[in-house]
C-alpha cells in the first residue's frame, strides 16, 4: 500500500467519523492555541519591559547611597541593589564623591542631584512632587526623555523649572504651560521647558527638575550633600566596566569594602538582564501550564484511536485478508492521529495568534496610559507548537495502532 494511499484512506476514516474528530481535534486546537497566545503575550511584556527600560538611557550609571545585604544580587551592580533581606547600611553621597566619579576614565558627564519631595500649588490646587535639583551645565546633556516644548536648564538659571509630562498635565484641570509660574514651598519658579510623557511610572512625568543651588536653597540642605550621582559614560558598552570601576574607587575613598560598602552603582544593562530573567522565567512557566492542556488532548487521541480500533476491527481484518501487512496497519493508524494533531496544531495556532492580539488588545483598554500593544508572534514558535502537536498526536496513537497491527485476521473478521 502507497503512502499516498494511506493517507487518503486515513482522511476518509477521520471524515467518516466528522463530530468525533472535531471533538478529539479540539483538545489539541485549545492547547495549541494556549501555548501560542501565553508565549506571544509574555514575549511581548518582556519587549515592552526591555523597550521601557532603553528609555532610562543605556550608558547611563547611578550611583546611590545606601547598600541592601542579601544572598541574592539585586538590580545594582556589586551585589548590591534593591533587593530586601539580611543587614543594610546607608550614608549620604557627598560633592567629594562626584569630583572622584568626575575622574574615572570612559564617562562623559556625571551630575550631582539632590532629591526631595515638594508641595507645589497652582491655580490654587495642591500636590506633592518629586524635585530634583540638578547641574544645569551638563543635565540636559544626561535627560534622556525628549522636551515637548520649551526648553531645558541653562548654566545661569535660576527660580526656573522644567517639569514632567505628567505634572503638567495631570495636576489641574487646565494644563500648565511655557512660561506659567508654580509654587514650591513658598517660592515662586517659571516654567520654561515640559518633557514628553516617558510611559515609566514613577519617573519624569511626575518630577520637576530646578538648577541645584534653587533646591538646596528651597529644603535648607547642606552644600555638600547628595542624594544620587547620575553619569553618562562615553561608550554603552563599557557601562558595567565604567560601573565597576567607579565602585572600587568609591570603596577606597569612603574607607569601605565589599563587605562594608554603602552605596549602590547601578545600570539599566544590569536592570535590564535581571528583568529579562524573571519574565522569561514568567514566560516558560506559563507556556509549561498551557502545555498541560497538550498532553490532556494527546489522551484524547489516544482515547478516539482505541475506540476506533474496536470499532473498526473487521475492516482490518478485511485489510489484512487482503495482503495488508502489520506494518501498514500501523501506518494507517499513526497516520490518522497524526492528522489529528497536525489539524489540531495548525488550527490552533491560528486561534492563538489571534487571541493573543484580542488579548492584548484587552489589556492596553484596561490599563490605558499610551500603553501600545504587547504581543510579539515569532515564527520559530508557530513552527514549533504544529510540530509538537503533530508529534503528540502521533505518539498518542502508537499503542493503539501497535494493538490494530496485532490482530489476527480470523479473529478480526470474525468480530461483531
Amino acid at each position: 500500500m502507497k503512502y499516498t494511499d494511506i493517507i487518503r484512506f486515513s482522511f476518509q476514516n477521520l471524515t467518516h467519523k466528522k463530530l468525533r474528530s472535531w471533538l478529539t481535534i479540539l483538545g489539541i486546537v485549545i492547547g495549541v492555541a494556549s501555548v501560542v497566545a501565553l508565549v506571544s503575550i509574555g514575549e511581548g511584556a518582556q519587549a515592552q519591559i526591555q523597550s521601557r527600560l532603553s528609555g532610562f538611557g543605556a550608558d547611563i550609571i547611578t550611583v546611590s547611597p545606601g547598600f541592601s545585604r542579601s544572598e541574592g544580587r539585586g538590580f545594582g551592580f556589586g551585589g548590591g541593589g534593591f533587593g530586601g533581606g539580611g543587614g543594610s547600611s546607608s550614608k549620604n553621597l557627598t560633592q567629594s564623591d562626584l569630583r572622584i566619579v568626575k575622574t574615572t576614565s570612559g564617562i562623559l558627564y556625571a551630575d550631582g542631584i539632590v532629591s526631595q519631595r515638594a508641595e507645589i500649588s497652582y491655580a490654587g490646587q495642591f500636590a506633592t512632587f518629586s524635585i530634583n535639583g540638578v547641574d544645569t551645565s551638563v543635565w540636559k546633556y544626561m535627560e534622556t526623555t525628549a522636551l515637548a516644548s520649551g526648553r531645558y536648564l541653562n548654566p545661569g538659571d535660576s527660580n526656573v523649572v522644567v517639569i514632567g509630562n505628567g505634572v503638567a498635565t495631570t495636576f489641574t484641570q487646565q494644563p500648565i504651560t511655557i512660561n506659567r509660574i508654580i509654587t514650591i514651598q513658598g517660592i515662586n519658579f517659571k516654567v520654561i521647558g515640559i518633557l514628553q510623557a516617558s510611559g515609566v511610572p514613577g519617573g519624569a512625568d511626575s518630577t520637576i527638575y530646578m538648577p541645584i543651588q534653587n533646591a538646596i536653597q528651597i529644603f535648607s540642605l547642606p552644600q555638600n550633600k547628595l542624594s544620587s550621582i547620575s553619569v553618562k559614560a562615553a561608550d554603552a558598552s563599557q557601562v558595567q566596566n565604567i560601573s565597576d570601576d567607579i565602585a572600587q574607587r568609591l570603596r577606597i575613598t569612603r574607607h569601605v569594602t565589599a563587605n562594608t560598602q554603602d552605596f549602590t552603582v547601578s545600570n539599566s544593562l544590569s536592570t535590564q538582564t535581571q528583568i529579562s530573567s524573571i519574565t522569561s522565567t514568567l514566560t516558560l512557566f506559563l507556556a509549561a501550564i498551557a502545555s498541560i492542556s497538550l498532553l490532556v488532548g494527546g489522551i484524547g487521541i489516544s482515547n478516539t484511536m482505541f475506540t476506533s480500533v474496536i470499532e473498526r476491527t473487521k475492516q482490518i481484518g478485511i485489510l489484512k485478508s487482503l495482503g495488508a501487512t502489520d506494518g501498514e496497519i500501523m501506518k494507517i493508524f499513526l497516520t490518522e492521529s497524526g492528522l489529528i494533531g497536525l489539524l489540531g496544531g495548525i488550527a490552533g495556532a491560528v486561534i492563538g495568534v489571534i487571541a493573543s492580539f484580542v488579548i492584548s488588545e484587552i489589556g492596553i483598554r484596561l490599563i490605558g496610559g499610551g500603553a501600545t500593544s504587547t504581543t510579539v508572534i515569532k515564527p520559530d514558535l508557530i513552527f514549533i507548537a504544529i510540530g509538537f502537536s503533530f508529534i503528540i498526536g502521533a505518539l498518542s496513537g502508537v499503542f493503539p495502532a501497535r494493538r490494530a497491527a496485532r490482530l489476527q485476521p480470523v479473529e478480526a473478521l470474525r468480530y461483531e
